[in-house]
């Protein structure tokens, strides 16, 4: 039986549902070949940062102000790559594989750093995805504030570029849902779900605050999956899930509850690129062992269940999943 894995991301016709994501790998151009001899049908490169632009344009001040100005980040020299390398490595992507090359802006707050976004466009990028990333910790700050800066950075960012915009934000809005909507008013073409908001750690015998990054696992899954579920229906964009895919399965969950396409890179920095080859063929055995002859086929299936009802569905699975759980009392 043929199965067709075609699926569309942000107007692009991609091979399959299975893209990397933003991180390490996607900096080299060897590394992109491989994912994409592998199977890979998009990449996402490493992320640009706010904090890198705007540092760039204060190298002039002298490195010893610089670091007095912005202590807690890192210098420009500090960065893998410099802003005009990471243009020049869009461009040698877009020259060295076939598959589409989706930029990546990372930043929390309207800054200088928003023009790289034309600058992307021009290099050649297939589209662009903005992370917004910023932890609210002012106590004045209220809620419908931390939308709007969202929805302010965003407009801003959709202005410079022609190309589809895809947008990366965290699921901590009183409602995700009308977020969404909003986002999308503003002109966007897709939604990652979700930024991983990275937990600090404190060295006990510096007692100084230690960046970590722990890479995700399978049990990340579930939140993207809830909300992709719920958002499936109710906005006209592309959605993208992001952490916890580490197998066929979890590609196979996503696109059921609606994903256009999953994001890997955990696995990947693991495992290599080699894994993608073992996924989509896991996930080509499964759609034939189901009778699924395309992604379309299977794309929302859970949201096409008579009398599907999201908020009944997201109480009742609240209350069973509370109830029917049996744990074998200590002995």
């Amino acid at each position: 039986m043929q199965v067709d894995l075609t699926t569309e991301y942000l107007g692009l016709m991609l091979r399959n549902p299975v893209i990397v994501a933003a991180c390490p790998l996607t900096r080299e151009t060897h590394r992109l070949e491989q994912l994409e001899q592998a199977g890979a049908a998009a990449a996402v490169m490493y992320s640009l940062f706010a904090e890198q632009v705007e540092s760039d344009r204060l190298r002039q001040v002298g490195q010893q102000n610089l670091r007095s100005t912005n202590r807690e980040f890192p210098l420009p020299s500090d960065y893998v790559v410099g802003l005009d390398e990471y243009l020049k490595n869009i461009e040698l992507a877009k020259k060295s594989v076939g598959i589409p090359i989706i930029g990546s802006l990372n930043g929390g707050e309207m800054g200088d750093w928003m023009r790289f976004a034309s600058l992307i466009e021009q290099a050649g990028a297939d589209a662009l995805e903005l992370n917004v990333y910023f932890v609210p910790t002012d106590a004045s700050m209220t809620g419908a504030q931390v939308e709007e800066r969202y929805l302010e950075i965003v407009s801003a960012v959709r202005a410079q570029v022609k190309i589809p915009l895809t947008v990366k934000l965290g699921p901590f809005f009183s409602s995700l849902p009308n977020m969404a909507a909003r986002l999308s008013a503003e002109g966007i073409n897709g939604l990652v779900l979700f930024n991983r908001f990275l937990q600090p750690d404190v060295d006990i015998d510096t007692l100084e605050v230690s960046p970590r990054l722990t890479l995700s696992t399978r049990d990340a899954l579930r939140l993207p999956l809830r909300w992709i579920a719920i958002l499936r229906s109710q906005v006209r964009l592309s959605l993208a899930a992001s952490s916890g895919a580490h197998c066929a399965e979890d590609v196979a969950k996503l696109v059921l509850a609606g994903a256009d396409v999953v994001s890997l890179a955990s696995v990947l920095l693991r495992h290599g690129p080699g894994t993608v080859t073992a996924i989509i063929d896991d996930l080509v055995a499964y759609m034939r062992g189901k009778e699924f002859a395309s992604i379309a086929d299977m794309r929302g299936l859970i949201q096409r269940q008579p009398g599907h009802d999201s908020t009944a569905f997201e109480r009742a699975n609240y209350v069973k999943t509370i109830i029917t759980y049996d744990e074998q009392a200590p002995q």
